[in-house]
């Protein structure tokens, strides 16, 4: 993501206050790490989406094993 790409959708107030919070241009080192501290915070919020997933519908270890082994190739449809 480049920063001068242009915004299509409008900010929501948590990102206008991210903005005012960072008006100053921050040192690299800094930067860097609030950039992967986010994208931790983010990551964990997707491990737990995904965890309840599994747990309301049921899917296991097991059931990850048993789709590894199956078969989900398309046929090619020039070979027809």
């Amino acid at each position: 993501m480049q920063a001068n790409e242009p915004i299509s959708i409008p900010l929501n107030e948590q990102q206008m206050i991210m903005l005012r919070l960072l008006k100053k241009p921050l040192p690299e080192a800094d930067f860097i790490q609030m950039r992967r501290l986010a994208v931790q915070l983010l990551s964990k919020r997707l491990d737990e989406i995904v965890e309840n997933w599994e747990v309301e519908n049921n899917v296991t270890a097991e059931t990850y094993e048993a789709l590894s082994r199956q078969h989900f190739r398309v046929p090619n449809k020039a070979s027809k």
